[in-house]
């Protein structure tokens, strides 16, 4: 089983956005997947809820990490784990003791590149992470991409030494996504070919494990 989490000390950066659309590739491409929410809001638990008012779609196993142990279920290929902000400490090592793969979503906002720059300091102290056990890659996200925060941001992403593996747009198409328990490969094509085609680096480094 390969195991992803959405990690980012800074809320509000896509966390959940990413987690949800990586549930709905890998399902659509027929491997069994659970999601785990260990946020209490339980943004992803309430998409999952939302997905459940269609037939014909691939269905995506949800676990409330919040109230009980992520345990995904037997036979399971990919848990897609989505986790609060503000993981520091020992807590961080907790949540990534048995994780594969890290994905951190930044923001394009000076902020955002300030709080990814503390984060990753503080992630570099992980034992898995310093050891090269476990791999660990940065997607800029909510893009505009003619404009100078995204510049900075791009600028700043691809002088680290993780991978930056690529952007996503700001695009109404997620929230719609967000709103219908869908995923945005699930939307009709015409529609989210722009916003599709911006995965592909994403899911090729993913798939080079």
């Amino acid at each position: 089983m390969q195991t992803i989490m959405l990690m980012n000390a800074k809320g509000g950066c896509g966390k959940s956005t990413l987690a949800t659309n990586l549930a709905t590739w890998y399902a659509d491409e027929g491997f069994k997947v659970a999601l785990a929410d260990h946020d209490p809001q339980g943004s992803t638990l309430d998409w999952l809820e939302a997905r459940q008012d269609y037939e014909g779609i691939p269905e995506i196993a949800a676990i409330d990490a919040v109230n009980g142990p992520a345990r995904a279920p037997r036979g399971t290929d990919y848990l897609i784990m989505d986790v609060p902000a503000s993981i520091h400490g020992k807590d961080i090592n907790a949540h990534l003791r048995r994780v594969d793969t890290m994905i951190m979503p930044v923001l394009p906002s000076p902020l955002d590149i300030r709080a990814c720059k503390r984060y990753l300091k503080e992630l570099s102290k992980n034992n898995r992470i310093a050891r090269g056990q476990l791999r660990v890659g940065v997607v800029a996200n909510r893009v505009r991409e003619n404009t100078r925060a995204f510049h900075e941001l791009e600028a700043f992403l691809n002088g680290l030494e993780i991978p930056f593996l690529g952007k996503l747009r700001e695009s109404q198409n997620y929230i719609r996504a967000a709103e219908t328990g869908l995923g945005i490969f699930e939307l009709a094509p015409s529609q989210v070919y722009a916003d599709v085609v911006q995965w592909d680096a994403i899911i090729d480094w993913l798939n080079e494990q």
